[in-house]
């Protein structure tokens, strides 16, 4: 199967923007933004990083001669440098990668080669700090492309969590129960700033993946009466309600409303606090793309991410992390027919990878990962040739003060296991 990036390049009608066949450094000094994609109608805050432009040569040159520029760069390299590639990337990218997974797996990969001198994480901001809060001391994590942010991560800043924070104290006070349970612990996702991970860290609170979210909301209501999820509304959604949380103890904080948007009374009553976030690669996903696809594909088996809104979660036969939908996948004694809601590029690897299987993605628009996709082999090119000339660039470096409250989270996080 031809990779998305091919087939927005010979086909650029049928991607969500024609702007996806440029290349992404096309938008490095351009009006700020996340870049065409899923992203590309969204906010992005003040001050987020921006990538300078990438030497011309690495812009001219084909991908024939940066896949070998990139091969040559590792082999002189060696074991001095690890490359991660998250399961979003794009195939042009993933095919020189040494570990591929997602945030949380690449996390956990980066701490397996403790001797590599720089980690080349080719993903996002947030999971490059994350690696870097993780990592030994001494190791660079470098991210390919500094554009390469998050607008859900982005949805929740830490001044605004912290002023919530301060609202919801003053409601429901500091002193535990009868059985210690504290008024409020806070969770923030895997996908947020090292800042809001610290932030749980100082606050008795926890990290989650999507694919612990369940125990860690277990983690949290043993020590806490009520939580504080965020950036990602869905998945604290989907996952709470899976739980027997009824909908209406879930209201919604949105930190640009009084008190979130909500009355004391309802904030009172509240069993989790959820942010106004979300992912705007999932939230493309649909229940009228399911209808559509239980009907031209009869037994069609419908998995999607649990970023995905409630009601496309509800209709489909299963909803897991990118790690689960792999496993899925894979586990399939007999061809079957997937419907699967998640990042394109994921997608179209799976199709490739089990040819038995008819897989494609439930949203027919190919639309990837507008971060993701700023990143390409000409920054991964770069970068690892800077590092064969001794040069460290694109340096993703978290503060003391912050990552050492995050590691606690992190690693609470990572005893969590479902």
């Amino acid at each position: 199967m031809s990779s998305v990036d091919t087939i927005i390049r010979s086909a650029p009608g049928e991607s969500c923007t024609p702007e996806l066949a440029q290349g992404p450094w096309t938008f490095d000094l351009g009006t700020p933004g996340y870049g065409p994609g899923a992203s590309m109608g969204d906010v992005i805050p003040t001050g987020s990083p921006r990538q300078g432009q990438l030497p011309t040569e690495y812009q001219q040159a084909s991908n024939d001669e940066l896949h070998a520029r990139i091969r040559a760069a590792k082999a002189t390299l060696g074991d001095r440098v690890v490359v991660l590639g998250h399961f979003y990337q794009r195939d042009e990218v993933v095919q020189h990668a040494d570990f591929l997974g997602d945030s949380f797996q690449l996390a956990n990969a980066a701490q397996t080669v403790p001797n590599a001198e720089a980690i080349v994480f080719c993903g996002v901001h947030f999971m490059a700090e994350t690696a870097d809060i993780l990592a030994q001391p001494g190791q660079s994590v470098i991210l390919p492309n500094l554009a390469a942010g998050c607008s859900m991560a982005d949805m929740a800043d830490i001044d605004s969590v912290e002023e919530a924070w301060e609202q919801l104290t003053e409601i429901y006070g500091t002193e535990p129960d009868a059985d210690g349970r504290v008024p409020i612990i806070p969770v923030t996702y895997m996908n947020s700033s090292a800042a809001l991970k610290g932030f749980c860290g100082r606050h008795g609170g926890i990290v989650c993946t999507s694919s612990n979210a369940a125990t860690v909301l277990e983690w949290a209501f043993e020590r806490g009466q009520r939580v504080l999820f965020f950036p990602d509304q869905h998945l604290g959604r989907n996952t709470a309600k899976a739980m027997g949380v009824p909908l209406e103890r879930m209201p919604m904080w949105n930190p640009r409303k009084p008190l979130g948007g909500n009355d004391v009374a309802g904030i009172e009553d509240a069993r989790v606090i959820l942010w106004h976030g979300f992912c705007s690669v999932h939230k493309r996903f649909n229940v009228a793309q399911i209808e559509k696809a239980r009907a031209e594909h009869p037994g069609v088996r419908v998995i999607v991410h649990p970023e995905c809104p409630m009601e496309v979660v509800d209709a489909a036969d299963e909803a897991g992390s990118t790690d689960y939908i792999r496993k899925a996948v894979a586990a399939a004694a007999e061809p079957t027919t997937f419907a699967i809601g998640t990042e394109v590029n994921m997608v179209n690897r799976l199709a490739a990878e089990f040819p038995q299987h008819e897989i494609f993605c439930l949203d027919p628009v190919v639309c990837p990962c507008s971060t993701m996709y700023r990143i390409h082999p000409g920054y991964l090119a770069w970068v690892l040739e800077e590092l064969v000339a001794g040069r460290v660039i694109n340096q993703i470096t978290v503060a003391d003060d912050v990552a050492e409250p995050a590691r606690i989270a992190l690693e609470r996080m990572l005893a969590a296991k479902p």
